[in-house]
């Protein structure tokens, strides 16, 4: 009796941007054990894009509406329940400015790599159809955001969630 071995999501790692050092690998790694936490069975396909700021500030006037750099976007493609058994999923895109990441940094998650961390974690919730545009939807979302981190990073600097 044979049984079906899932396949892991294939996560692909694009350095588009020069203003800050990225480590591929690890961010490549980080967003694979998000995906497989969440339960994101492959064969699939992921990918992340370090953009710079003018990148990033074109993909959020022409997807968002919204004028200027900011930090991560997420771009969903297939929806799980939109598959047959076996068909290969486009779980998306995340876009990140590491320029605006090293920018917010000390006074959100505390360090560079905190933030880069924080907001692949981010993204990817975004991926799997998570948001924070309602009170109990943004609790939701900021604790799993902590328990991934926790889990796959390690503790912040910072508490990025804290609300002033």
């Amino acid at each position: 009796m044979s049984h079906a071995v899932e396949q892991p999501v294939t996560v692909t790692v694009f350095d588009e941007q020069t203003d800050c050092p990225i480590e591929a690998e690890r961010w490549r790694a980080l967003v694979a054990a998000v995906l497989d936490a969440e339960g994101v069975a492959g064969p699939g396909e992921a990918t992340v894009t370090f953009v710079d700021r003018a990148t990033i500030a074109t993909l959020n006037h022409d997807h968002l509406g919204s004028d200027g750099p900011t930090d991560v976007l997420s771009f969903p493609i297939d929806a799980a329940e939109e598959l047959e058994p076996g068909d290969e999923r486009l779980v998306g895109d995340i876009v990140v400015c590491p320029a605006v990441a090293a920018e917010n940094a000390p006074h959100h998650a505390g360090t560079f790599d905190d933030e880069i961390a924080l907001l692949l974690v981010h993204g990817c919730l975004h991926l799997l159809g998570h948001d924070h545009a309602e009170d109990a939807e943004r609790h939701r979302m900021w604790q799993r955001e902590r328990e991934l981190l926790a889990a796959h990073h390690g503790t912040l600097r910072r508490d990025p969630w804290e609300v002033s």
